[in-house]
């Protein structure tokens, strides 16, 4: 089946059906988490049906203190075997050569690519993936809402189980499996919620 085929069958699926339609295809995936907003879902989701899987965690160094605290506190609660990537220079060092630019500048280009694309590309080629386990959603972004359940990027599956979610039915998801989410998440490669971070484009 090609890729419109496989979404319309999946379309009404739950998320745990389309976790396992995609663990049937998978011989090396793995799970990216930013632990931000509803993060929790994927990573319980994920998690509950292969509990070893990767858990690719690219910290930038600027997560407010609620978001590592809620980090520990899931990579606890689920027994989560995530695989750390951290940029190349340290928080610190940058702070005082580069800052946090503005956006839609050259050199907040470059921020972009140090803290956050550099060791996504870094923890994408140590890992080579066949299926790659996502939570975006259709409406965080109008890009986004362009995608699908199931996409393909350089050769690899890109899963997003909670794709047709909104807010309201993920609290539900929260609450039917007694989750906490963390709200008070900051990405200053983004600054706004409605813009790409460049992972998904």
């Amino acid at each position: 089946m090609n890729l419109k085929e496989i979404n319309n069958c999946l379309r009404n699926s739950n998320p745990s059906e389309i976790i396992s339609w995609a663990l049937s295809q998978a011989k090396r995936p793995i799970l990216t988490t930013n632990f931000g907003p509803y993060e929790v879902a994927i990573l319980h989701a994920v998690s509950s049906l292969m509990p070893k899987i990767p858990v690719v965690w690219c910290d930038s160094g600027y997560n407010t203190s609620d978001t590592y605290k809620h980090a520990e506190k899931l990579i606890e609660k689920l027994n989560l075997q995530v695989d750390l990537y951290v940029p190349k220079q340290s928080t610190a060092h940058r702070n005082v050569t580069l800052g946090i630019p503005e956006i839609d500048t050259p050199e907040h280009n470059l921020f972009t690519q140090q803290v956050k694309l550099e060791p996504f590309s870094r923890a994408m080629k140590n890992h080579n993936p066949d299926v790659w386990f996502t939570n975006i959603r259709k409406d965080q972004t109008a890009f986004r809402a362009n995608l699908d359940i199931v996409t393909e990027a350089n050769g690899v599956l890109k899963i997003a189980p909670f794709f047709h979610f909104s807010e309201q039915e993920l609290d539900q998801y929260l609450l039917q499996h007694r989750l906490e989410t963390e709200k008070r998440y900051y990405d200053p490669t983004k600054a706004l919620a409605t813009r790409e971070c460049g992972l998904h484009t």
